[in-house]
Order: C-alpha cells, then sequence, then structure tokens
C-alpha cells in the first residue's frame, strides 16, 4: 500500500508538471543568439541566418519538436495560413527542429504543414534549441514548444513557451505588430 501511495503521488506530480507551460529563460529584451542552419522552403534546401533575416525585418522563431507529429502539424498549419499577415509586418518566420530532420524537406512543401509558404530548418543536436533553452524536458534532444519574436535589433521582442500549438501564431503576430508601432 506504501508503496501504492508513493506511485499514485508520483504520478500526480508528474502530470502537473507535464501539464505547466515551459518558461523559456531567454526574457524580453535579451541579446538573441546568432545562429545559421540548414533549411527547406518548399521542399528546396538553403541555409537560413539569423543575422540575414534581421536585416529584412523582425524575426519569428519557432521551435517544435518534431515533423509529422500531430502539434507540430498543426502549429505549421496555424502560420501558413497566417503568413501574409507576418509578411505585413515584414517579419520573417522561421521554424526549427531537432526531431524528425530527415523529414523537413518534405514536412515544408506539403500543403497541410508549411505549404511552402515558410522555412523549416535542422536542429541536429539540438545545439540551437540549447542556446535558447528550448529543450524538451520529457524528450531530451528535441526542441520544446518556444516562440521568439525578435526585433531586428537583435533582442528578443515576445516569448511565448506553451506545447499547446494553438496561441503561438497569435503572441507572435501580437508582438511583430507591436514592434512595427
Amino acid at each position: 500500500m506504501k508503496h501504492l501511495l508513493k506511485f499514485a503521488v508520483f504520478a500526480i506530480v508528474a502530470s502537473i508538471a507535464l501539464a505547466l507551460p515551459s518558461f523559456a529563460a531567454l526574457k524580453v529584451g535579451a541579446r538573441a543568439p546568432d545562429f545559421s542552419a540548414p533549411a527547406y522552403l518548399a521542399g528546396e534546401p538553403f541555409t537560413f541566418k539569423l543575422a540575414d533575416a534581421l536585416k529584412q525585418g523582425p524575426v519569428v522563431v519557432y521551435f517544435f519538436p518534431a515533423a509529422h507529429t500531430p502539434g507540430c502539424n498543426l502549429e505549421a498549419h496555424l502560420f501558413s495560413e497566417a503568413i501574409d499577415k507576418f509578411k505585413a509586418q515584414h517579419a520573417t518566420v522561421i521554424g526549427v527542429t531537432a526531431g524528425n530532420v530527415d523529414e523537413l524537406a518534405d514536412f515544408s512543401r506539403e500543403t497541410e504543414h508549411c505549404g511552402g509558404k515558410f522555412p523549416v530548418a535542422a536542429d541536429p543536436g539540438a545545439k540551437i534549441a540549447r542556446q535558447y533553452d528550448a529543450l524538451l524536458k520529457m524528450k531530451p534532444g528535441w526542441s520544446d514548444r518556444t516562440s521568439y519574436a525578435i526585433a531586428p535589433s537583435g533582442t528578443i521582442a515576445a516569448v511565448h513557451s506553451d506545447l499547446n500549438p494553438n496561441q503561438h501564431v497569435k503572441a507572435m503576430l501580437d508582438a511583430v505588430t507591436a514592434l512595427g508601432k
């Protein structure tokens, strides 16, 4: 009975911990770590360079756990649907993942995901995610679902960290819109 009680308490605590949103360590106003990464846009490979993208305007870097998984499929689709609103704010959107990186070319072109409207970058070994404190705690080596709006100056303008993909687009669009005012 004593072991059963300990297990029940552990299960409750673990469930609560997994249900809580993640909190990114990079705070608003902090300098965004610069990076370049192999990426795909509509299935075509290229190298994404944050410094180059920031010369064009704000950048939304959204980390997601893995291509072709339910929450990540939904999040990519939501960003794809809103991409014209981001472009109206002169913002670049880039998805970054450490999971299923061998599937990114297909993921970037499939209409039910990115639809060729914005690039996704591979982060093998989660090196970029680690710099941005966007590691998935329950699956080490994979990216967490954390989004950053980065001002053209290279500073973090907004952070949204939550495994639920539904509010990332709104939070980032609100942030880049505020930057334009």
